[in-house]
């Protein structure tokens, strides 16, 4: 059960994104629970590209907390921002990159090639598939993650 303050901020997200021609997704632990995966969900997480991390920071600019710059972290990179909507946390990610075995960066992925879309409250959101989720967590080093995702489509 998602609970009613992440439904209204999504709520909020999705009437600003819906029209636009913004490539986005929910990712992360809502957009487990959005596909009915059992998870505590602690904020929002907005998958996109480079362009579409300013796009939305400017449609967003009311709920700016930290405004989008180009952050490398250990193994991961990212155009990263955060909104506050509601009192709810909510990470713009823009062109994640992983550093894979090899120690090169992965091209970022085409959304559109792993999204699927859920209907909830007459919202029709794009979340990445757990399928792709899965091997993510999993090049992150989030083994219990990724073993979650992994048990939980092996029931479906």
């Amino acid at each position: 059960m998602i609970e009613t303050q992440y439904l209204n901020a999504l709520r909020i997200i999705y009437n600003k994104l819906k029209d636009s021609s913004i490539t986005w997704v929910i990712t992360g632990s809502l957009g487990m629970a959005l596909q009915d995966v059992d998870v505590e969900i602690n904020d929002i997480d907005i998958q996109t590209t480079p362009n579409g991390a300013y796009e939305i920071e400017k449609l967003f600019s009311e709920y700016i907390v930290e405004p989008i710059s180009y952050l490398i972290s250990e193994n991961i990179r990212s155009h990263l921002g955060k909104l506050q909507i509601n009192g709810i946390e909510v990470e713009i990610m823009g062109g994640i990159q992983k550093l894979i075995e090899n120690q090169t960066w992965e091209e970022p992925i085409n959304l559109e090639n792993h999204r699927r879309f859920i209907t909830i409250d007459k919202m029709h959101i794009p979340v990445l598939s757990l399928e792709y989720e899965c091997q993510a967590y999993l090049k992150l080093g989030r083994i219990e993650t990724s073993e979650k995702l992994r048990n939980w489509l092996s029931k479906q």
